[in-house]
């Protein structure tokens, strides 16, 4: 099938999409979660008024390291031959932004507006497939590409509605790209980055099997979910013992000794956020050294964006810690650091 050329000027955009936007190869995954995310969200609106659009929404992963695939499906909305020309085929269009603007009275908060997120996924893929069939359709079609040489766009097969992104992940060189099959890699970004989606993240993972007595029988391959899903700072502060709070500080900010105080704030206005603030009882233990970085985690809709957001705190105050999760402060097209908010 003759490829088709991407939308957006040139072969240039998106190598400086791909190399120049973002700084860090690993946020892929975040970006593939979030979109999967997005998409059930929509569904999920959906499903409000249209009863047969409710099903048991997750998002799952799958490690391939015989093909060197790793795949990210979802049971959301999904999309049209046309979406997919659309939305993959132009480099900074959002799908997610249109329906926020069609829905603006009642869509609830999604996380994608760039539209360019998914591009991030050939920073570590030589090639990425996309296999979609949108809610109330029969067909599903297939985009496939290589980057910047183009993309095609098929017939395919799909029982359920949703996406499926699989990356065939680069060669090992430099980078040693494989590590992004491995189960404690994965992991270890779902919980850094993606921890607080609202939907289940599943993966299948093998675990020895034992028998009554507790003696070794072989393994077993078991689905778990690698996601929490609800925040700490999103549930009423009733609800939260002292002893959560002090175990969230302790296991984000490596701190030995409880805080000293625990501040929660839900303001509602021109910026609506939620935060989570921490008085250390004693300063960081790199405090007075030139690494210590200030600032609080900075979350939109529960997804991680930056680990140290120093405009966050005046300088006085960056003996602090804590998150602050806001869907309405303006992110650059990175999503990595704040514009003029």
């Amino acid at each position: 099938m003759a490829l088709k050329q991407f939308k957006a000027e040139s072969k240039r955009l998106l190598d400086l999409m791909i190399n120049s936007i973002y700084t860090n190869k690993e946020i892929f995954l975040r970006e593939i979660i979030s979109n999967a995310s997005d998409a059930i969200d929509k569904l999920h609106f959906i499903s409000l008024t249209d009863g047969e659009a409710a099903r048991d929404f997750a998002i799952r992963i799958e490690a391939d390291k015989a093909t060197r695939t790793l795949t990210v499906s979802d049971n959301g909305i999904g999309m049209s031959e046309s979406e997919l020309e659309a939305n993959l085929g132009t480099i900074a269009k959002s799908g997610t932004l249109d329906f926020k603007r069609k829905e603006a009275e009642t869509a609830e908060s999604l996380i994608g507006q760039f539209g360019v997120g998914f591009y991030s996924c050939f920073m570590v893929a030589e090639e990425v497939v996309v296999i979609s069939r949108k809610y109330g359709e029969s067909e599903a079609h297939k985009w496939s590409s290589k980057g910047a040489g183009g993309y095609s766009i098929e017939p395919a097969e799909r029982e359920e509605c949703g996406t499926t992104v699989a990356l065939k992940l680069k060669a090992d060189g430099d980078e040693k790209y494989s590590d992004y099959l491995e189960e404690y890699t994965i992991r270890r970004l779902v919980t850094h980055y993606s921890d607080y989606i609202r939907y289940p993240i599943t993966m299948e993972v093998e675990r020895e099997k034992t028998t009554e007595d507790g003696k070794p029988d072989g393994k077993e391959v078991v689905v778990e979910t690698l996601n929490s899903m609800v925040p700490v700072w999103k549930r009423k502060k009733g609800e939260v013992t002292d002893e959560e709070y002090n175990s969230f500080y302790s296991d984000k900010f490596a701190a030995y000794e409880p805080p000293a105080k625990i501040i929660t704030a839900n303001m509602e206005g021109a910026v609506t956020y939620t935060a989570l603030l921490f008085v250390p009882s004693a300063p960081p233990y790199d405090y007075y050294t030139k690494n210590f970085k200030r600032g609080l985690q900075l979350y939109s809709s529960g997804v991680l964006i930056m680990d140290t957001c120093e405009k966050l705190l005046p300088d006085y105050l960056g003996f602090m810690r804590g998150v602050v999760d806001s869907s309405d402060l303006s992110l650059n097209i990175s999503r990595e650091m704040l514009q003029h908010d």
